[in-house]
C-alpha cells in the first residue's frame, strides 16, 4: 500500500529552481514537498559558477554571510585566452550588487545550504531517493504525483505540483507539454584534472585552432569542459584516447604532465548540449521552471541563475494564493509571462554566439592568429566589459525576494 502526503505544493527535482522555490515558499508558510531522485546532491555535471544576481538574494534571505563562508573562489574577471593572447571579457568589479564577482562553488555545496536553510521551516520537507513516475489527475487537473522511493510508493496530492526536475523532466514529459528545439552545433567532454601549485590562479576559457574548453577551479583539481561539434564523440573515440590527449594539451599545455590521470574513456563523460523551451510551461495544478521549462546552452554559466530567478518568481507570484487555496492557471501563466522573455532573449543570445562564434571556431583546423574584433574591442576599451558582466552576473529582469506578510 503507497503511503500518502498532502500538502499545497510538490516539487520534482531537488536541483537549484526546486531548492530555491522549496525554501522561498516554506519561508512564507506554504507546505512544501520536495522529491529528489538521488541520495545526494553529489553529481559532477552541474554548473558551479553562482552569479552576483543569486548572491543579491542570498543578501536578501538575510543568509549572504553565513553563505559565503562556504568554501569558494571569487571570479571578479572573466577572461578567454585566444592562441597566444588573454582577452579580457567581463568585469564584475563594477556591477551595483553587493557581490561584484562570480563564486565558484561546487552545486553539491550550494544545493545542501539551501536544503540546511530550508530545513528550520516547518513547512518544508525534503524527500531524497525519491522518483516521480506519473501524475494525479482529479477533475482534469493535475492533483500531485505517484513516486518510488527506497521504502516503497508514495503518493502526493498537492494544489500545486512544479516539475523543476531538469532538461529530461519526467513532469513535463507526463503533462505532455509542446517542446521547442532550438538546436546546438556543439556538445561538451567532461572531466577532471589535478591542480598544480603553478597553475593560472582564475578560470579561464582557452581556444586554439579549432578547440576550446572551459577550466573550473575546484581548488585541488580543474574540472574541465571540452566543446566538440554535434554528434563528433564516437569519431573522436575512434582516433583513441591519445589522439584526445593531444588535443588537451595543445589547448592548454600546463596540463601536459598530468594527462595521464585520463586512463580511459570512462574518465571522460560526454554532455549532450541542447536548448529547448516548453510553448506553454503550465496547466492546470502544474508549473514547470527552470531547465524543466528551458534548457539553456552552457555559455556564460547562467542556466543556474536563470532557473533560480524562476523560483523567485514562482514563488513571489503563487505563495498567496496557495496560502489562501485560491490558486487559478491564471496565477500560473503569469508566471511564465514575467519569465518567459528573459528566457527567450538569453536564449537568442547564446543560439547567436553559438551559431555566429563557437560552430565556426570548431571548424577551423589552422592555428589561432586573430582575435575576433568584438574581443578586440573589450580589450582596447574596459569600460566596455560591462556590458557582458551585466548580462552574464545580473541577467535581463533580475528577481527580487519578495516580503513575508504575516499571516
Amino acid at each position: 500500500m503507497a503511503e500518502t502526503r498532502r500538502v499545497q505544493c510538490c516539487i520534482a527535482g531537488g536541483g537549484p529552481a526546486g531548492m530555491m522555490l522549496g525554501l522561498l515558499l516554506a519561508r512564507s508558510g506554504v507546505s512544501v514537498l520536495v522529491l529528489e531522485k538521488h541520495a545526494d546532491f553529489f553529481r559532477d555535471f552541474r554548473g558551479d559558477t553562482i552569479h552576483p544576481s543569486t548572491l543579491e538574494l542570498m543578501s536578501e534571505l538575510g543568509v549572504l554571510e553565513t553563505f559565503l563562508r562556504q568554501p569558494h573562489q571569487e571570479l571578479t574577471e572573466l577572461a578567454a585566452q585566444i592562441g597566444g593572447t588573454t582577452v579580457p571579457i567581463a568585469d564584475f568589479s563594477r556591477l551595483r550588487t553587493r557581490c561584484k564577482f562570480i563564486a565558484l562553488m561546487p552545486q553539491w555545496d550550494f544545493l545542501n545550504f539551501i536544503a540546511s536553510e530550508a530545513s528550520q521551516y516547518l513547512t518544508f520537507s525534503l524527500r531524497m531517493e525519491t522518483q516521480v513516475t506519473e501524475l494525479l489527475r482529479e477533475r482534469g487537473e493535475i492533483s500531485g504525483v505517484r513516486a518510488t522511493t527506497s521504502t516503497g510508493p508514495l503518493e502526493v496530492h498537492a494544489d500545486l505540483t512544479v516539475g523543476a526536475d531538469g532538461r529530461h523532466s519526467t513532469v513535463r514529459e507526463r503533462a505532455r507539454l509542446a517542446i521547442r528545439e532550438l538546436g546546438a552545433p556543439f556538445d561538451v567532454l567532461w572531466f577532471r584534472l589535478s591542480r598544480g601549485p603553478e597553475d593560472p590562479p582564475q578560470s579561464l576559457g582557452r581556444a586554439e585552432a579549432g578547440r576550446l574548453m572551459i577550466m573550473l577551479d575546484r581548488r585541488d583539481y580543474w574540472q574541465c569542459a571540452f566543446l566538440i561539434k554535434k554528434n563528433a564523440f564516437n569519431a573522436m573515440r575512434e582516433r583513441g584516447l591519445t589522439a584526445f590527449r593531444e588535443q588537451i594539451a595543445a589547448t592548454a599545455p600546463f596540463l601536459a604532465s598530468r594527462l595521464d590521470e585520463i586512463a580511459r574513456w570512462d574518465d571522460i563523460k560526454l554532455l549532450t548540449v541542447r536548448v529547448d523551451r516548453l510553448d506553454r510551461w503550465y496547466r492546470a495544478g502544474l508549473l514547470c521552471i527552470g531547465d524543466a521549462a528551458h534548457a539553456m546552452s552552457p555559455i556564460g554559466g547562467v542556466g543556474i541563475n536563470l532557473a533560480i530567478q524562476d523560483a523567485v518568481a514562482a514563488s513571489n507570484l503563487l505563495s498567496r494564493p496557495l496560502l489562501q487555496g485560491a490558486l487559478t492557471t491564471d496565477h500560473l501563466a503569469r508566471v511564465q509571462r514575467r519569465r518567459e522573455w528573459p528566457t527567450r532573449l538569453t536564449q537568442y543570445g547564446q543560439v547567436a554566439i553559438q551559431n555566429r562564434v563557437i560552430e565556426p571556431f570548431l571548424g577551423q583546423s589552422a592555428p589561432t592568429t586573430a582575435t575576433p574584433w568584438v574581443f578586440r574591442l573589450l580589450k582596447r576599451f574596459p569600460a566596455l566589459r560591462r556590458v557582458p558582466a551585466r548580462v552574464i552576473g545580473i541577467g535581463i529582469r533580475p528577481e527580487h525576494v519578495a516580503a513575508v506578510r504575516a499571516h
